[in-house]
């Protein structure tokens, strides 16, 4: 009796470690179960590009899709670590995570300290600004004004480096946007597509844009200074354009293919 109890719990205990091995990986659909495994540092707060689904707890977005489908193609898995955006720069200088994608632009200044992959999409930074807003129509009318942006973002640099409003500085910007909208700031300064989108999702009509698109700025998928990674990361990015599934994510999550 006693070896046939032990023969139930050990078949109990294959079963189970069996179920628990063939639910979704980390990654998704994307990747290679044969392949090697990497984080992928990522902000959790940059709809349309990276957001947690708060029914799922998973991390969605278009470069979400868009890495899944670059690790599928390259061969290897990955998972998605959130994290604040300065703290991921940060990580990225220090060479903690192999890979990062949250929407980050590719600057000279970043170049010096880390690499990036070839441009994967065309953005820029626009001001948001109350409806009831006359006063500022453009970045010239910001001098002496309070604007928020996201902490250690391009938007930030921009601001100190060419005006002189008064920057307050959010891990979130999310939450710089509600103040805005709620006038308890004069304006905010941040890429033009999430800007756009919460407008449309969450604006009310209480908020628009204003001036010219500044800054126009690719980004890139983000890697350690001089990383193995980037030419594999390279070649894969453009076997997802070449097949066509760059464009399918691409009008999942904008609506239409990409110009």
């Amino acid at each position: 009796m006693k070896k046939l109890l032990t023969l139930l719990i050990a078949v109990l205990t294959v079963s189970l470690l069996t179920a628990c091995g063939s639910g979704d990986s980390a990654n998704g659909d994307g990747g290679n179960s044969d392949g090697e495994t990497y984080t992928v540092a990522t902000d959790a707060n940059f709809k349309p590009f990276e957001y947690k689904n708060p029914d799922t707890g998973e991390m969605e977005g278009f470069d979400i899709d868009l890495m899944k489908a670059i690790a599928k193609e390259a061969g290897f898995n990955v998972e998605f670590k959130t994290m604040q955006f300065d703290g991921l720069i940060t990580g990225m200088q220090s060479g903690r995570y192999p890979l990062a994608i949250a929407g980050i632009s590719i600057t000279e200044k970043r170049k010096e300290s880390i690499s990036f992959s070839d441009p994967y999409y065309d953005s820029g930074l626009i001001l948001m600004v109350n409806s009831d807003n006359n006063e500022i129509k453009s970045i010239d009318d910001v001098d002496g004004k309070t604007v928020g942006v996201k902490t250690g973002s391009t938007s930030e640099a921009y601001l100190k480096e060419n005006t002189d409003a008064e920057v307050k500085a959010f891990p979130n910007i999310i939450n710089a946007y509600m103040d805005v909208k709620n006038e308890r700031l004069d304006a905010s300064l941040y890429d033009l597509p999430n800007v756009k989108y919460y407008i449309q999702q969450n604006g009310e009509g209480k908020l628009k844009t204003v001036g010219d698109v500044l800054e126009g700025q690719s980004y890139g998928i983000a890697l350690p200074k001089d990383s193995d990674l980037v030419d594999d990361v390279n070649k894969a990015l453009q076997a997802v354009k070449d097949s066509g599934k760059y464009d399918e994510i691409y009008k999942k999550y904008f609506g239409s293919k990409p110009e």
